[in-house]
């Protein structure tokens, strides 16, 4: 039976609803040398995230996809003491960011060790915190795959296909997706294990439908971005017509308590798209079944597994 693993234990579809695919609840985008990285307490995270989980909650969204791997601030303990203070799922990866947030010990591991230490996390549980992780979430540069983020993919690909995983990586270039996905391929795994994130940036449409017909999930994840919702209706509706609707995802890339930032910063709503976004898409012809497609089922699709 396929189930999301999450910071409540595992779920099924039937017990799920809405689910935002792309989101945080903490980050921190300095590097790990900087005084006071990653550092919170779990009550100040609490008293910032608790209240926008709650506002979720009541614009639908049933579950979060924490996107934030190791490089930029994991805290899968502060992820689960938000989950426990709301009764709400999260969804918490393993897995590297790109250069230069790669950690020196993930530079001096070789590749067999990277894979032992992401299954160990997706078949057990990450650093004593009880929390399962749910999928893999990389990066790798702009500008091309360097010798140490093609390690950590490599790494991924063989951890991800023990357990049917999915592998999501924050890519700005759609030829580093095409780079990446060669390498998953090369290494034994599927294009239709991995989430092209923030599929938006790139402005050749050509490459979406490209990596989409490869069987990659294409993630437009910046919704609620000012100016940005008349040109992600268009792209949505050019991948329906394409018949790509079943590979699609939606997300804000929003929260999130930053600890670089006083008292964690001032978060972003997840609620844009339910609130306003869904609306517009409603207006400009999309049916209902194919909202729940990609809310509902198309979520669930991607970060299940057995």
């Amino acid at each position: 039976m396929a189930v999301l693993m999450t910071t409540l234990g595992p779920l099924r579809a039937d017990q799920l609803g809405m689910i935002l695919p792309h989101e945080h609840v903490f980050v921190d985008l300095r590097t790990c040398d900087k005084p006071g990285y990653a550092e919170a307490y779990a009550a100040d995270v609490i008293k910032l995230m608790a209240p926008e989980i709650e506002r979720a909650r009541a614009a639908g969204v049933t579950a979060i996809v924490e996107s934030s791997p190791v490089g930029v601030g994991r805290r899968a303990d502060l992820d689960k003491a938000v989950s426990d203070a709301t009764g709400f799922p999260i969804i918490v990866p393993t897995g590297i960011y790109r250069e230069p947030w790669v950690p020196p010990w993930a530079h001096a591991a070789d590749e067999d060790a990277l894979y032992h230490w992401m299954l160990g996390e997706l078949k057990g549980n990450i650093g004593g915190t009880g929390v399962q992780a749910g999928w893999i979430k990389l990066s790798v540069g702009d500008n091309g795959i360097t010798p140490t983020e093609a390690k950590i993919v490599r790494a991924a690909a063989r951890a991800a296909a023990a357990v049917n995983a999915v592998i999501g990586s924050h890519t700005i270039r759609g030829q580093v997706v095409r780079e990446q996905v060669d390498l998953i391929e090369r290494t034994g795994y599927s294009a239709r294990r991995f989430i092209w994130i923030h599929t938006q940036a790139e402005p050749d449409f050509a490459l979406h439908l490209e990596m989409g017909r490869r069987g990659c999930w294409i993630e437009y994840d910046n919704i609620g971005t000012p100016g940005t919702d008349d040109a992600h209706i268009q792209n949505i509706l050019r991948l329906l017509e394409a018949g790509l609707g079943d590979r699609l995802l939606l997300s804000h890339d929003r929260g999130w308590y930053d600890p670089a930032q006083p008292n964690g910063g001032v978060p972003q709503p997840y609620t844009y798209l339910s609130e306003v976004f869904l609306p517009k898409l409603r207006e400009a012809g999309v049916d209902e079944a194919t909202i729940h497609l990609l809310t509902h089922t198309n979520p669930f699709n991607a970060f299940a597994r057995e």
